[in-house]
């Protein structure tokens, strides 16, 4: 299928590097241990008299069965007394996190895994009350309250109470929707079942339901996909994010189950990229950048033509707050200019809390630099475009003297089309949204000193 810009196959396989996906800056493999949880606590003092709003992020990371493309944090069991001993444990959390930021109002509320739907209609029901009881949750229609879903194991009645606990959006795993792809990632749900479950959510009048895609697993080739996207497209989501698969089974031991030679060449896996991203243009979806898109009256779509797009660990979202509480074994706080993540094996998470302490693990405080490429890059990836002027005036730097070398790189990204400049702003054309972590590349310090071979390719 012929793309609207003037680009092909071989334009994305002169860019196909290894890159991290800048869900943060610095990345998240430079967090140290050297980071405590008092460090964090004097982080959270900085700011008691801030009363502007938060995001909450809660961890479940628990799973009915392993699906094995997943590198996700998350443990495969059936034993509930498991679950109840982390919630119990995550409830402490919750109590304790509530003290360093409970009079702020939590506008943006997520919960993700692991499978979050995986809890039964009590524990659910429960978490959320502790919630509640310990932050300020917003009650406004400008909420953004969302949950992750396994369309295999939710309940269609369980949407019903989704709904009643405040939650305003709805993610659904769906990866792909042909059998012998599904076989391939032990991830059997058929088309008919998530037709049902999308009459369901759409009768309780959710503001926004994202889906999310694979490209690049096993079995998957060209026509599949453009099978898979048929029905996709036939259930209308609001948002639709389309996500790479990394084969590291060194890192992911579930992915070993996945053979090699079953998964699609690079030059397939960008020529499906290639096909997503046009299809989805073609129905009418704005490629708000790297791998997310959205319908044009989705709130998501709005935020990129009013400037207030944000980008952290869960993507892209409306910037309603910028400051991240993360709950939960692995989950990550970004406070001020630090971020904290969790103690990621649940023993030690569980540990930590039963000695009444936060389970931080690791973590880092923003310097200068830190602070000046961390904008850079953000507003690179959400609003598509860097006003060097404003950031002189923000950090009071030259920006040519401070970036001399990147400045001379850019003439190549220049050349090929994908950025332009417009006075002192450097704009990204619509073919560089599908290379932006190329283009923030340029400004990471840090991968001067660290292997790329830790992070997946762009495509």
């Amino acid at each position: 299928m012929k793309l609207k810009q003037k680009w092909d196959a071989g334009f994305l396989e002169k860019y196909q590097v290894m890159a991290p996906r800048y869900t943060s800056y610095p990345t998240a493999n430079l967090f140290h241990e050297q980071f405590s949880a008092e460090d964090y606590i004097k982080a959270c003092g900085k700011q008691k008299n801030c009363i502007s709003p938060i995001s909450v992020y809660v961890h479940i990371p628990f799973c009915e069965r392993a699906c094995f493309y997943c590198g996700c944090n998350r443990v495969i069991t059936r034993d509930r007394e498991r679950i109840q001993n982390y919630l119990q444990a995550l409830y402490e959390e919750i109590r304790l996190r509530g003290k360093l930021h409970g009079h702020r109002r939590v506008l943006q509320l997520h919960w993700g895994g692991g499978t979050p739907s995986y809890l039964d209609p009590s524990q659910m029901t429960e978490l959320m009350h502790e919630l509640a009881m310990n932050f300020e949750l917003d009650g406004s229609e400008s909420r953004d309250f969302s949950i992750e879903i396994d369309p295999r194991t939710v309940a269609e009645q369980s949407i019903a109470l989704i709904c009643g606990l405040g939650f305003n959006r709805i993610s659904l795993g769906i990866q792909d929707f042909d059998p012998q792809v599904q076989k391939a990632i032990n991830r059997i749900q058929s088309y008919e079942s998530i037709c049902r479950l999308m009459v369901e959510i759409r009768k309780f009048g959710f503001d926004s339901v994202n889906f999310d895609l694979i490209y690049g697993l096993p079995r998957q080739n060209c026509q599949t996909m453009d099978k898979t996207l048929d029905q996709v497209l036939a259930l209308k989501p609001d948002r639709i994010a389309c996500y790479n698969y990394a084969h590291m089974p060194d890192r992911f031991p579930a992915q070993r189950a996945i053979s090699s030679t079953a998964l699609p060449d690079g030059m397939e896996k960008i020529r499906l990229y290639g096909m997503i991203s046009s299809r989805l243009i073609d129905a009418g979806y704005v490629h708000i950048g790297l791998d997310h898109f959205a319908r044009r009256e989705d709130s998501l779509a709005k935020a990129v033509e009013e400037g207030k797009l944000q980008r952290n660990f869960q993507g892209y979202s409306r910037t309603l707050a910028n400051d991240l509480v993360g709950l939960g074994a692995s989950a990550i706080s970004e406070i001020g200019h630090c971020y904290a993540q969790n103690a990621k094996d649940i023993q030690a998470y569980l540990a930590a809390l039963d000695k009444g302490n936060l389970p931080v693990a690791k973590g880092m405080e923003l310097n200068d630099k830190d602070r000046l490429r961390k904008k850079i890059i953000q507003s690179i990836c959400c609003n598509l475009s860097l006003d060097t002027e404003a950031i002189e005036k923000e950090f009071g730097i030259s920006f040519r003297q401070t970036f001399g070398l990147q400045l001379e790189s850019i003439k190549a990204f220049e050349k090929d089309g994908l950025v332009k400049w417009d006075g002192k702003v450097l704009r990204v054309s619509y073919s560089g949204r599908f290379i932006l972590r190329n283009i923030c590349m340029l400004f990471d310090e840090y991968l001067y000193n660290s292997p790329t071979s830790k992070f997946s390719k762009v495509v």
